[in-house]
């Protein structure tokens, strides 16, 4: 069975890292995601998408440090369902709890729209990943000059 989220969105917020008495540190935030669509009129509508987010140990250390309110970033992880009491009433939230992020930086000097959500190819990107043991692993990935030949387009 498989229980996966991938996400492209803004940060709606800065990571609000937390460090409990067991040592462990978690970070929370939500992150804001677009949907565009034409409507009956032919106007072009969005939809936004507001999801909470969840990181644990090394990489809530790097997402606190990482990452700030409106910045576009890739978030996978699993779906998570809880509940909780709050004045007497039960409460339910769903939560993405991620296990790899990157940061996703726009191009300089781009003409296309689409293009402005790719990583800078005169750098090198950085994926965070959690893992079992409670460390991160950090993969770079190196430039790619060939990146945009690929294209299906």
């Amino acid at each position: 069975m498989i229980n996966k989220v991938t996400l492209i969105g803004n940060l709606g917020s800065d990571p609000e890292v937390r460090h409990l008495e067991s040592g462990a540190v978690v970070a929370k935030f939500s992150l804001a995601t677009n949907e565009s669509y034409k409507d009956k009129a032919g106007e072009w509508q969005t939809q936004t998408e507001w999801h909470n987010i969840i990181m644990w140990r090394n990489l809530a250390e790097r997402a606190e440090r990482d990452l700030k309110k409106g910045k576009l970033v890739f978030v996978e992880g699993k779906l998570t369902h809880r509940k909780y009491e709050k004045d007497g009433q039960t409460r339910y939230i769903t939560e993405v709890v991620a296990n790899t992020y990157r940061l996703l930086e726009k191009r300089e000097n781009s003409g296309g729209s689409y293009s402005n959500n790719f990583p800078k190819e005169e750098s090198t990107t950085k994926t965070y990943e959690a893992n079992a043991g409670a460390k991160s692993v950090v993969k770079e990935a190196a430039p790619n000059a060939e990146a945009e030949d690929d294209l299906p387009f």
